[in-house]
C-alpha cells in the first residue's frame, strides 16, 4: 500500500504546483541568478495567482535570457517592445519596465554588498526563519520584516516590491519556512515540532 505524503493544501490537485511545492518552495536559495529569477517572477505575480506564473515560467526564462540580470539591465526600447508583444509572458508594460529597472538596481546592490544574496539574507542573519503554522489561515501575506525589506528595496530604487511581494519572495526562496507543520516538507526544511 502506497503511503501518501501530506502536503500543504494550496498545491493539491495540480501536478505543476505539487512539483514546485515539493522541490522548490521554501528551499533556501543563495544563488544570485536564482534569487533574481524569483524576484522577477514575484514582480509579475503581483495581483495574479502563482500558478499562472508557474505555467508561463519557461516562457519567462526564454524571453528574459535565462534571468541574466546583467543582460536585462541593458535592454533597450526595441527589446521592451518585443516583450510587450510576447503572448508567452504577462504583457504588463509597468512590470516589464520594473524588471529592467530592478536588474539595474540588482547590479548596484551587488556592487555594494558583494552579492544580492549577502544583502537579502542579511535580514535573517543567513538562516531561514522557522514558522509553525497549522493551517493556511495562519500564514500572513506580509510581516513586519517583509515591510522593512520592502522599504529598504524601494529606497534602493526597486519597483513592484511591496511587503506582500517581498513576503512571497521570502517564502519561495526559503528565507522563511511556511510549510504547515503537518506537511512532510516542514521537517525536511528544518522545522521542528516542540513537545
Amino acid at each position: 500500500m502506497k503511503i501518501l505524503k501530506k502536503r500543504c493544501p494550496w498545491c493539491e490537485g495540480d501536478p505543476l504546483y505539487q512539483h514546485y511545492h515539493d522541490l522548490e518552495w521554501g528551499v533556501p536559495v543563495y544563488d544570485d541568478h536564482k534569487l533574481f529569477e524569483f524576484l522577477t517572477l514575484e514582480t509579475f505575480q503581483a495581483g495574479l495567482s502563482w500558478i499562472t506564473i508557474l505555467r508561463k515560467r519557461e516562457n519567462f526564462r526564454a524571453t528574459f535570457d535565462g534571468f541574466d540580470f546583467e543582460k536585462i539591465a541593458r535592454y533597450g526600447d526595441q527589446k521592451i517592445k518585443a516583450l510587450i508583444e510576447n503572448k508567452g509572458i504577462i504583457r504588463n508594460q509597468q512590470k516589464i519596465r520594473a524588471t529592467l529597472n530592478n536588474a539595474r538596481q540588482y547590479l548596484s546592490v551587488r556592487e555594494t554588498y558583494g552579492s544580492f544574496s549577502e544583502y537579502i539574507w542579511g535580514f535573517v542573519e543567513g538562516n531561514p526563519l522557522q514558522n509553525r503554522f497549522k493551517n493556511l489561515k495562519e500564514i500572513p501575506s506580509k510581516t513586519p520584516l517583509s515591510i522593512t525589506i520592502s522599504k529598504d528595496l524601494k529606497q534602493k530604487g526597486f519597483q513592484f516590491v511591496g511587503p506582500t511581494v517581498v513576503y512571497a519572495h521570502m517564502q519561495a526562496t526559503g528565507m522563511v519556512n511556511d510549510h504547515l507543520v503537518d506537511c512532510y516538507r516542514f521537517r525536511e526544511l528544518g522545522g521542528l515540532l516542540k513537545g
